[in-house]
Protein backbone atom coordinates (compact mmCIF):
# COMPACT_ATOMS: atom_id res chain seq x y z
CA UNK A 1 0.00 0.00 0.00
CA UNK A 2 1.30 3.46 -0.78
CA UNK A 3 0.38 6.14 1.37
CA UNK A 4 0.80 9.88 1.33
CA UNK A 5 3.86 11.31 3.89
CA UNK A 6 0.47 13.68 4.44
CA UNK A 7 -0.97 12.93 8.66
CA UNK A 8 -3.78 15.51 9.49
CA UNK A 9 -5.31 15.32 13.39
CA UNK A 10 -8.70 14.55 13.35
CA UNK A 11 -11.39 14.68 15.91
CA UNK A 12 -14.07 11.88 14.76
CA UNK A 13 -13.62 8.44 15.19
CA UNK A 14 -11.27 6.36 12.72
CA UNK A 15 -12.85 2.95 12.00
CA UNK A 16 -13.03 1.49 8.59
CA UNK A 17 -16.19 1.66 7.03
CA UNK A 18 -16.97 4.89 8.72
CA UNK A 19 -16.45 8.31 7.14
CA UNK A 20 -14.15 10.57 8.72
CA UNK A 21 -14.73 14.68 8.14
CA UNK A 22 -12.20 16.97 8.06
CA UNK A 23 -12.16 20.86 8.96
CA UNK A 24 -12.41 24.04 6.58
CA UNK A 25 -8.26 24.38 7.39
CA UNK A 26 -7.48 21.09 5.88
CA UNK A 27 -9.40 20.91 2.98
CA UNK A 28 -8.08 24.44 1.88
CA UNK A 29 -4.38 22.91 2.74
CA UNK A 30 -5.10 19.66 0.99
CA UNK A 31 -6.95 21.01 -2.00
CA UNK A 32 -4.85 24.73 -2.60
CA UNK A 33 -1.37 23.81 -0.83
CA UNK A 34 -0.32 20.27 -1.49
CA UNK A 35 -2.81 19.78 -4.28
CA UNK A 36 -4.26 16.47 -3.34
CA UNK A 37 -7.63 15.53 -5.28
CA UNK A 38 -10.45 12.94 -4.50
CA UNK A 39 -8.80 9.48 -4.16
CA UNK A 40 -5.73 10.70 -3.04
CA UNK A 41 -4.95 8.65 0.61
CA UNK A 42 -3.37 10.59 3.65
CA UNK A 43 -2.97 9.39 7.27
CA UNK A 44 -5.15 9.79 10.19
CA UNK A 45 -5.11 9.91 13.98
CA UNK A 46 -7.22 10.80 16.63
CA UNK A 47 -5.64 10.55 19.69
CA UNK A 48 -7.77 7.69 20.31
CA UNK A 49 -8.17 5.00 17.84
CA UNK A 50 -4.42 4.84 16.39
CA UNK A 51 -3.31 5.94 12.59
CA UNK A 52 -5.05 5.35 9.35
CA UNK A 53 -4.87 5.38 5.94
CA UNK A 54 -7.63 7.05 4.50
CA UNK A 55 -8.90 7.98 0.99
CA UNK A 56 -10.13 11.50 0.13
CA UNK A 57 -13.96 10.80 -1.50
CA UNK A 58 -14.96 14.38 -1.02
CA UNK A 59 -12.87 17.49 -1.22
CA UNK A 60 -13.83 21.22 -2.28
CA UNK A 61 -12.40 24.77 -1.00
CA UNK A 62 -14.28 24.24 2.29
CA UNK A 63 -15.06 20.87 2.93
CA UNK A 64 -13.76 17.43 3.07
CA UNK A 65 -13.98 13.64 3.71
CA UNK A 66 -12.34 11.02 4.87
CA UNK A 67 -12.92 7.07 4.13
CA UNK A 68 -10.64 5.03 6.51
CA UNK A 69 -9.74 1.78 4.97
CA UNK A 70 -6.19 0.46 7.20
CA UNK A 71 -4.66 1.09 10.33
CA UNK A 72 -1.27 1.53 9.75
CA UNK A 73 -0.43 1.62 13.65
CA UNK A 74 -2.48 0.86 16.82
CA UNK A 75 -2.54 3.38 19.53
CA UNK A 76 0.25 3.09 21.82
CA UNK A 77 0.67 4.07 25.33
CA UNK A 78 2.74 7.58 26.32
CA UNK A 79 4.30 8.70 29.00
CA UNK A 80 2.07 10.39 31.67
CA UNK A 81 4.31 13.26 31.87
CA UNK A 82 3.35 17.48 32.39
CA UNK A 83 4.73 20.37 31.62
CA UNK A 84 4.38 23.43 33.96
CA UNK A 85 6.16 26.37 33.08
CA UNK A 86 5.87 29.90 33.81
CA UNK A 87 4.30 31.80 30.79
CA UNK A 88 6.99 33.36 28.67
CA UNK A 89 6.72 36.16 25.83
CA UNK A 90 4.76 34.99 22.90
CA UNK A 91 7.67 33.56 20.77
CA UNK A 92 8.91 31.50 23.49
CA UNK A 93 5.60 29.70 24.87
CA UNK A 94 4.74 29.06 20.87
CA UNK A 95 8.61 27.02 20.48
CA UNK A 96 7.74 25.40 24.34
CA UNK A 97 4.77 24.06 23.09
CA UNK A 98 5.69 22.94 19.85
CA UNK A 99 8.91 21.07 21.45
CA UNK A 100 7.39 19.88 24.34
CA UNK A 101 4.87 18.22 22.02
CA UNK A 102 7.37 16.80 19.93
CA UNK A 103 9.16 14.95 23.19
CA UNK A 104 5.60 13.55 23.86
CA UNK A 105 4.20 15.22 27.09
CA UNK A 106 0.83 14.37 28.03
CA UNK A 107 -0.51 18.10 29.29
CA UNK A 108 1.20 21.68 28.95
CA UNK A 109 0.32 23.87 31.93
CA UNK A 110 1.00 27.43 31.93
CA UNK A 111 1.81 29.21 35.03
CA UNK A 112 1.90 32.69 36.28
CA UNK A 113 4.49 33.63 38.75
CA UNK A 114 5.81 36.75 40.16
CA UNK A 115 8.22 36.99 37.57
CA UNK A 116 6.47 35.77 34.61
CA UNK A 117 7.30 38.30 31.47
CA UNK A 118 3.17 37.83 30.24
CA UNK A 119 -0.27 37.10 31.94
CA UNK A 120 -2.02 35.48 28.80
CA UNK A 121 -2.41 33.22 25.59
CA UNK A 122 -4.13 32.50 22.82
CA UNK A 123 -5.18 28.78 23.64
CA UNK A 124 -6.60 28.12 19.93
CA UNK A 125 -3.38 29.43 18.92
CA UNK A 126 -1.13 26.97 20.77
CA UNK A 127 -3.65 24.10 20.62
CA UNK A 128 -2.94 24.52 16.64
CA UNK A 129 0.72 24.67 17.18
CA UNK A 130 0.68 21.14 19.46
CA UNK A 131 -1.18 19.47 16.75
CA UNK A 132 1.06 20.32 13.85
CA UNK A 133 4.18 19.63 15.79
CA UNK A 134 2.55 16.23 16.73
CA UNK A 135 1.49 15.59 13.01
CA UNK A 136 4.72 15.60 11.63
CA UNK A 137 6.73 13.97 14.96
CA UNK A 138 4.55 10.86 13.95
CA UNK A 139 2.49 11.37 17.54
CA UNK A 140 -0.61 9.74 17.98
CA UNK A 141 -1.73 12.16 20.19
CA UNK A 142 -1.95 15.68 20.78
CA UNK A 143 -1.25 16.82 24.69
CA UNK A 144 -4.03 19.11 26.66
CA UNK A 145 -3.27 22.72 26.31
CA UNK A 146 -4.35 24.39 29.88
CA UNK A 147 -5.10 27.97 30.52
CA UNK A 148 -2.68 29.67 32.49
CA UNK A 149 -3.11 29.08 36.17
CA UNK A 150 -1.68 31.32 38.99
CA UNK A 151 1.22 29.35 40.66
CA UNK A 152 -0.58 29.45 44.22
CA UNK A 153 -3.15 28.01 42.88
CA UNK A 154 -1.44 25.47 40.72
CA UNK A 155 0.47 23.95 44.01
CA UNK A 156 -3.32 23.98 45.91
CA UNK A 157 -4.46 21.77 43.28
CA UNK A 158 -2.03 19.53 42.76
CA UNK A 159 -2.55 16.23 42.53
CA UNK A 160 -1.32 13.57 44.98
CA UNK A 161 -0.67 10.82 43.10
CA UNK A 162 1.97 13.16 40.76
CA UNK A 163 5.44 13.91 41.17
CA UNK A 164 6.49 17.63 40.48
CA UNK A 165 10.34 17.78 39.91
CA UNK A 166 11.24 21.56 39.94
CA UNK A 167 14.38 22.96 38.35
CA UNK A 168 17.08 23.98 40.62
CA UNK A 169 19.21 26.94 38.98
CA UNK A 170 21.32 26.48 42.22
CA UNK A 171 22.66 23.10 40.56
CA UNK A 172 22.74 21.48 43.96
CA UNK A 173 20.34 18.96 43.14
CA UNK A 174 20.56 15.27 41.90
CA UNK A 175 20.35 15.60 37.85
CA UNK A 176 16.78 14.95 36.42
CA UNK A 177 16.77 10.94 35.25
CA UNK A 178 13.36 9.46 33.64
CA UNK A 179 10.57 8.30 35.72
CA UNK A 180 7.44 5.85 34.95
CA UNK A 181 5.13 7.09 37.29
CA UNK A 182 2.73 9.94 36.81
CA UNK A 183 5.45 13.02 36.85
CA UNK A 184 5.73 16.89 35.98
CA UNK A 185 8.53 19.40 35.19
CA UNK A 186 7.57 22.52 36.37
CA UNK A 187 10.15 25.39 35.47
CA UNK A 188 9.99 29.07 36.43
CA UNK A 189 10.52 31.89 34.31
CA UNK A 190 13.45 34.27 33.45
CA UNK A 191 14.88 35.36 37.28
CA UNK A 192 13.70 32.66 38.66
CA UNK A 193 10.84 31.95 41.15
CA UNK A 194 11.11 34.19 44.44
CA UNK A 195 12.15 32.81 47.93
CA UNK A 196 8.59 33.31 49.13
CA UNK A 197 7.23 30.81 45.85
CA UNK A 198 10.73 28.25 46.39
CA UNK A 199 8.61 28.22 50.27
CA UNK A 200 5.81 27.48 49.01
CA UNK A 201 6.60 24.87 46.38
CA UNK A 202 9.20 23.15 48.47
CA UNK A 203 6.04 22.74 51.39
CA UNK A 204 4.18 19.95 48.96
CA UNK A 205 5.75 16.41 50.06
CA UNK A 206 5.14 15.53 45.84
CA UNK A 207 8.24 18.32 45.53
CA UNK A 208 11.95 17.17 44.20
CA UNK A 209 14.56 19.80 43.37
CA UNK A 210 16.34 18.37 40.49
CA UNK A 211 19.19 19.81 38.33
CA UNK A 212 19.27 20.40 34.83
CA UNK A 213 22.85 20.04 34.01
CA UNK A 214 26.05 22.05 35.07
CA UNK A 215 24.84 25.53 33.11
CA UNK A 216 22.40 28.06 33.87
CA UNK A 217 19.78 27.90 31.33
CA UNK A 218 17.10 30.27 29.66
CA UNK A 219 13.96 29.38 31.10
CA UNK A 220 12.79 28.64 27.18
CA UNK A 221 16.00 26.31 27.15
CA UNK A 222 15.06 24.60 30.57
CA UNK A 223 11.97 23.24 29.76
CA UNK A 224 13.28 21.82 26.89
CA UNK A 225 16.43 20.48 28.48
CA UNK A 226 14.25 18.81 31.43
CA UNK A 227 11.82 16.97 29.31
CA UNK A 228 14.74 15.59 26.98
CA UNK A 229 16.20 14.13 30.65
CA UNK A 230 12.67 13.46 32.15
CA UNK A 231 11.49 11.55 29.05
CA UNK A 232 14.87 9.50 27.85
CA UNK A 233 13.44 6.43 27.60
CA UNK A 234 11.25 4.18 25.41
CA UNK A 235 7.61 4.94 26.03
CA UNK A 236 6.00 2.30 27.88
CA UNK A 237 4.49 -0.47 25.96
CA UNK A 238 1.44 -2.66 26.52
Amino acid sequence: MSTSSIRLFVTAPLAEGVNAPGSEAQAHYLANVMRRAVGDTVLLFNGADGEWAAQLTELTRKKVTFAPHQQTRPQAPEPDAWLCFALLKRTKTDMVVEKATELGVSRIQPVITMRTQADHVNLDRLRAIAIEAAEQCERLAVPEIMPPMQLPALMAQWPAGRSLFIADERRTARLLRFSSAASALLVGPEGGFTDAELAGIGAHPQVTRVSLGAQILRAETAAIAGLALMLATDPPQE
